[in-house]
């Protein structure tokens, strides 16, 4: 998505004539929402208002400590996996309303938030599905209460590889938001132009949460107040904030997260969904895979590339009729006289 400069900062009541697409969605961005220039408005705003719970999990036998934020005591767990450049916090708002009928674990992926690992620029689809995997089974152990994967955009791409990997034994669904192998792979050449043109650095986190939904990529200022920051490190030698990730770094990855996507999408013997932002085009595969009722397909209006955020309620509805519709409860699938078990 071409970003404006920070100096471009529209002031209140300018006419706002941008109009970008996501980096992995054709979608047309809707026009962003008016702002006021107010320390309070974008003030940030902490986790503890919607997840129960930050903990660190330390993998044994690594140098690897992830960063998970965790909601809700009685369901399934929804684990949920964010894109690139951003952080677990991604998912609060949505966390917020799912977490009384289902668990949320939002987990800082390596190399974003606050997880520390050996490599932090080794963003290799294997190393990230190999992170998550040893994550559940560090938090869990063997077998796990029932999981709902979901991973929005490169965390879709992880989240299928750990489904079909078929190395957590109490799977019971795969919810893909916004990413399509056909657009993320065209798309994949100009990501270095879209890196480069967003803005750089910012003088306060306010003012990196102002530009987030200014000239950035999300629309829900609530949510930029509570996922910006996370994002965020401060650069002592420029006295300002810059990106926690820096992904230009990571270039030699990019294809591997979404090459091959929709056939192992569809290869994951799980009930899937998969959201998209606006009407995206779906690929040949995904295309016969949907007419042959491989999974459900969802188009949510009215949204920027981070559904989970710009529009949180409608986002936690989904995930909550999805857990209904399939009957999956803390143990796996609650149905009278049937025992759904993993398939090896």
């Amino acid at each position: 998505m071409e970003a404006a400069p920070l100096s471009s900062l529209q002031e209140e009541g300018e006419p706002d004539e941008s109009s970008s697409s996501s980096a992995f969605s054709a979608a047309a961005v809707p026009p962003r929402p008016a702002t006021h220039h107010s320390l309070h408005k974008y003030a940030p705003t902490d986790w503890s208002a919607y997840f129960d719970e930050e903990r660190p999990v330390a993998i044994p036998d690594t140098e690897d400590v992830f960063n998970v934020y965790m909601a809700g005591s009685e369901g399934p767990v929804v684990f949920c996996l964010h894109g690139g450049g951003y952080s677990g916090l991604s998912f609060a708002l949505a966390a917020n309303q799912i977490k009384g009928k289902a668990r949320v674990v939002a987990m800082d992926l390596r190399g974003h938030g606050k997880s520390s690992t050996s490599d932090d620029l080794d963003l290799s689809i294997e190393s990230l599905t190999n992170d998550v995997i040893a994550v559940i089974r560090t938090l869990y152990g063997d077998p796990p209460p029932a999981i709902i994967l979901v991973g929005h955009s490169m965390g879709g791409s992880v989240a299928v590889h750990v489904a079909a990997r078929r190395a957590i034994r109490n799977l019971h669904g795969l919810v893909v938001v916004d990413v399509v192998e056909g657009t993320a792979m065209a798309s994949l050449i100009h990501m270095q132009k879209i890196l480069l043109n967003r803005a750089q650095h910012f003088p306060s986190i306010e003012k990196a949460i102002e530009w987030s939904v200014k000239g950035g990529p999300l629309r829900n200022i609530d949510s930029a107040r509570i996922s910006i920051p996370s994002t965020l490190k401060y650069d002592e030698s420029k006295e300002c904030y810059t990106y926690r990730t820096p992904l230009e770094k990571t270039e030699k990855y990019w294809k591997g997260w979404y090459e091959g996507l929709s056939d192992k999408f569809l290869s994951c013997p799980v009930q899937k969904i998969l959201l998209l932002a606006g009407t995206d085009r779906l690929d040949r595969a995904l295309t016969i895979g949907q007419m042959q009722g491989k999974f459900q397909m969802i188009v949510v209006r009215h949204t920027g590339h981070a559904i989970q955020e710009d529009v949180p309620e409608e986002f936690a509805s989904h995930i909550l009729n999805f857990i209904s519709r399939n009957k999956i409860g803390p143990n796996g699938v609650e149905i009278p006289g049937l025992i759904k078990k993993w398939q090896h």
